[in-house]
């Protein structure tokens, strides 16, 4: 079987240029080359075909540069993978960088194609290794390893620090606010994911999501989305617009009919305005000062990854001083006890309004303590993941 090698390089030259050099190898059935312009293309390409093994990236591209796509592939915990970044000779700073980051090797342009073969090669060789020892590894193990690399997955993604003075946001504006999130993973791992950025110095983009499946696909599939949804938000175009491009990336790419719920806001810190899209997730709640429970209505839009060129409906909403905002996944709605019962959204709404005036981390706190207690013995079928948002 082929090696399958991406390259991902802005300058389209280098396509001929290895397909040209490396002709033998590609008759024969050695090597198939794949080939990118930036950093999100590639992202693409690996989702369409997972066994891409070796990676030639280029640092300085448009769109998302190589240590980015890098930081992004790291995320995948995929230990089939080897990076070989390129740059310029005197880039030395951003190479060094790469490679404490993780890189294979590199290679310096203009690139030596001998040089390359020969880092190629060696690079076949650790894949043949890891490949050995997945194998003895599959026969030792059970499912129970898989589920185990799914959970690395799902939670090397997640951000973990709530403190929104530390990303690149006005520190005025940013100390208005008060967030937290939480991801508690069922022992059949899916797809949940939360996720902020910083769009620009007034406006936070938060996401809450839900891939369809379960294990290390799910969470393969989870992490391009959450990369691709922040990457697309961070250029700072309308929540609508974001959804739109996202899903064309996904629905292009997407293998085994995979599909994920998002619910993705811009909040406007300086006003409290919330520009958001809901496509097919479940619709969140903003918890007013009084304890009065509003739902954020839902739009009806398709989740993203199903079908290309859909249309995504956006809405407005405003987040008051003393309120709060709580996305959730239906983990949390959907969890049952020993009689089969659902937790369901009355007592979430219930609660919610109790916890009127609690702090971001106290309504999750809250929320989960009250599922579990309802849920009892009953086993935990599917990951509960929240986030909430304070304006103070």
């Amino acid at each position: 079987m082929a090696v399958k090698i991406l390259s991902v390089d802005d300058e389209v030259d280098l396509e001929l240029l290895l397909t040209q050099y490396f002709r033998r190898k590609i008759r024969k059935g050695e090597y198939e080359f794949l080939f990118a312009h930036n950093g999100l293309e590639a992202l693409q390409i690996m989702l369409q075909h997972p066994d891409v093994e070796i990676i030639l990236s280029d640092i300085n591209m448009p769109e998302m540069d190589g240590l980015t796509l890098l930081a992004r592939i790291n995320e995948m915990r995929n230990p089939a993978i080897r990076v070989i970044m390129v740059s310029a000779y005197g880039d030395m700073d951003n190479i060094r960088q790469a490679m404490n980051n993780g890189a294979f090797d590199f290679a310096t342009k203009p690139i030596d194609l001998e040089d390359l073969e020969r880092t190629i090669e060696k690079a076949v060789e650790q894949l043949e290794f890891v490949h050995s020892a997945q194998k003895d590894s599959k026969e030792l193990k059970d499912i129970h390893s898989d589920l185990s690399v799914a959970r690395e997955i799902q939670q090397a993604i997640l951000p973990h620090n709530f403190d929104l003075t530390g990303i690149k946001l006005d520190s005025g504006c940013a100390s208005a606010y008060q967030l937290a999130a939480s991801m508690e993973a069922a022992k059949d791992v899916g797809g949940d994911f939360y996720d902020f950025f910083a769009v620009d110095p007034t406006h936070l983009g938060f996401v809450m999501a839900d891939v369809s499946g379960k294990g290390v696909p799910a969470a393969i599939f989870m992490a391009v989305s959450r990369t691709l949804i922040k990457a697309t938000g961070m250029r700072g175009i309308t929540s609508s617009e974001c959804m739109a491009t996202v899903n064309d990336m996904l629905a292009d790419e997407s293998v085994n009919s995979m599909f994920v719920t998002v619910f993705y806001g811009i909040i406007n810190l300086e006003t409290g305005e919330i520009d958001y899209t809901n496509a097919g997730h479940n619709p969140p709640y903003i918890i007013h000062g009084n304890g009065q429970v509003e739902e954020i209505p839902a739009m009806g839009n398709i989740v993203l990854g199903a079908f290309e060129g859909m249309e995504f409906r956006s809405g407005k909403t405003t987040l008051d001083k003393g309120d709060a905002i709580y996305l959730f996944t239906d983990g949390v709605t959907e969890a049952e006890n020993s009689s089969n019962e659902q937790y369901g959204e009355e007592n979430l709404v219930r609660l919610l309004s109790k916890n009127a005036t609690s702090a971001s981390e106290e309504i999750i706190q809250s929320v989960t303590s009250d599922v579990h207690k309802f849920a009892g013995e009953a086993p935990q079928s599917d990951d509960i993941t929240q986030l909430a948002i304070r304006r103070l």
